[in-house]
């Protein structure tokens, strides 16, 4: 820690001060009834207006990992890191009309989280319970990531310690960003994104602008970009990436995309941004304006093309004695701006790490509170007290994350995170589809979601990854050669052996093919569908309807 860069700490340092103010003013902002009632405290009032809802929806998604990962990924991969691009176009149109019918029924019976619409729906307290869980474990790796994405920061401006004083500053930032969530709910974040967002078009702008004309243009970027990811790595033998997709990676490509856009709006902070909002029209335009910071995450994107051409190595990690990819990005900030710029850089990607880290702490501690505690602990909680759990929750759920970074290789947060996308989108037909209908019974729900989680599982498991030696857990690509069936390899030996798929993709549709063919059982049998509290019209409310349920009615 012998070579801190002063001014960029000093930039960052000041930004992130301002940022923490904004955080305790926020609970006097925009305030409606008392922060003791999850509508308030882990909602904002629900009362937020098409900027407000814009800002938030945008840090909340497109969070600091966002920004340090994918440039890194194109980096070491090439093409293959650009996925994210096509699933956060394809995701806007695809849960416009869900999000739109979550919001009306979440609106018309005070719902809060989405394993609440499940119990509602289903009158499952099971099926809701399983829908919660999901949602913390797939929850709180992502909340870790945060932390990588700041570390990789904090790293870059020489404050590269081991042991515990390598982690100070991460635990100091982490304390501040408990205590004015503790205080101020969903309203701190929401505020702080203004800052964030304006910070990272500024940043992106000039780096899209400035770099290409300082480094050669984007001509000479891509040309070494292909040359240099053409050449074999030293453990595999194999090209290390390409500028194209190739034969083999294309269906992954495209699943991985599409499995990832369905994924994202079930993750529960998500929903969490999309429930705050005042109405049905605030989403709508939400969902044609969000595709704006896809724009922006493109151009992020291609910095990873810029390090190859800049010559930027991977910084190592004095904890683990690891080269740290996810330090591209600063790292390139750092050689090619002005110290003062790349302090605001930095700042950028800090704050964007305590938004959305914010946020899905509060989705996590809703879940925790409305469907674990009053569900099976304490059924009579008043609002008061569910307001005060849900709060002592978030402190935990930050706690968690930040000794997962501490305690074990940040790597391993990276893999939690991977287990934690093909676990989510087992939510969907529970979730998603049955905002549109009930023909799924409840115990074909809990088939498919076992029979998902466990097959998703075990094909993540079976993945290795020889650049880095992991024997299991070591990717998203799975070759379709190695997809098992009860043993049985229906692609082995075919032209399709080598042809990659994500395996979350494959996990979902044998989930929906269980819960399909147990529903049909169930029927027969006629067991018992449960009771469904919702009403054809719950699903077209909007803000301004007569008979409205209070906002923090009881």
């Amino acid at each position: 820690m012998n070579n801190i860069q002063w001014v960029e700490l000093i930039v960052f340092a000041f930004l992130f001060v301002v940022v923490t103010v904004l955080g305790f003013v926020a609970s006097r902002w925009k305030a409606g009834g008392s922060l003791d009632h999850l509508d308030e405290w882990g909602l904002g009032g629900r009362k937020f207006g098409s900027w407000i809802t814009w800002f938030l929806l945008g840090g909340d998604l497109y969070t600091a990992y966002t920004f340090v990962a994918v440039p890194a990924l194109v980096f070491s991969a090439g093409a293959l890191g650009l996925y994210a691009l096509p699933y956060t176009i394809v995701v806007y149109p695809i849960v416009l009309l869900p999000a739109l019918r979550m919001w009306s029924v979440s609106r018309s019976r005070g719902y809060v989280t989405p394993a609440d619409f499940v119990r509602g729906r289903f009158g499952s307290p099971t099926l809701a319970l399983l829908i919660a869980i999901t949602g913390i474990v797939a929850t709180m790796p992502y909340i870790a990531l945060q932390l990588v994405g700041l570390e990789a920061v904090l790293r870059t401006m020489g404050i590269n310690g081991s042991g515990i004083v390598g982690h100070l500053p991460l635990l100091i930032a982490f304390v501040i960003l408990a205590l004015y969530t503790y205080q101020s709910g969903l309203r701190a974040p929401a505020l702080i994104a203004f800052v964030k967002d304006i910070l990272i078009y500024i940043v992106i702008i000039v780096a899209i602008i400035y770099l290409p004309s300082k480094l050669g243009g984007w001509d000479h970027i891509f040309n070494t970009a292909k040359e240099t990811l053409a050449k074999p790595n030293p453990k595999t033998g194999k090209p290390s990436g390409s500028i194209l997709l190739t034969s083999s990676n294309q269906l992954q490509y495209a699943t991985l995309a599409l499995g990832s856009a369905l994924a994202l709006f079930l993750y529960p902070h998500s929903l969490t941004s999309v429930l705050a909002s005042r109405g049905r029209n605030v989403i709508k335009r939400n969902m044609v304006a969000l595709p704006a910071y896809s724009f922006v995450l493109g151009l992020l994107a291609l910095l990873g093309y810029v390090a190859i051409s800049a010559g930027v190595k991977p910084l190592t990690n004095a904890a683990t004695g690891k080269p740290d990819g996810n330090t591209i990005v600063p790292l390139l900030f750092d050689s090619q701006f002005a110290n003062w710029f790349a302090g605001i850089a930095f700042a950028a990607i800090g704050i964007g790490a305590l938004v959305p880290a914010a946020i899905m702490s509060i989705a996590a501690a809703n879940l925790w509170t409305r469907n674990i505690y009053k569900e099976y602990i304490r059924k009579d909680a008043t609002p008061k007290q569910e307001a005060k759990q849900a709060k002592l929750a978030s402190l935990v759920v930050k706690l968690g994350a930040v000794l997962v970074i501490i305690l074990i290789d940040p790597q391993f947060s990276i893999d939690l995170q991977l287990i934690g996308g093909v676990l989510i989108l087992q939510t969907l037909p529970a979730v998603a589809i049955a905002l549109y209908t009930r023909w799924f019974h409840k115990a074909g729900l809990i088939a498919g979601w076992i029979v998902g989680m466990g097959w998703g599982l075990i094909m993540l498991y079976g993945i290795p990854n020889p650049a880095n030696g992991k024997l299991h857990f070591g990717g998203s690509a799975l070759a379709m050669g190695n997809l098992s069936i009860f043993g049985w390899h229906p692609f082995s030996g075919t032209g399709l052996a080598v042809v990659q798929i994500y395996p979350g993709f494959v996990a979902l549709v044998a989930n929906i093919v269980v819960a399909a063919v147990v529903s049909v059982l169930a029927r027969a049998l006629k067991w018992s569908p449960g009771n469904d509290e919702t009403a054809p019209e719950d699903y077209h409310a909007d803000e301004h309807d007569k008979d409205l349920r209070p906002i923090g009615a009881h």
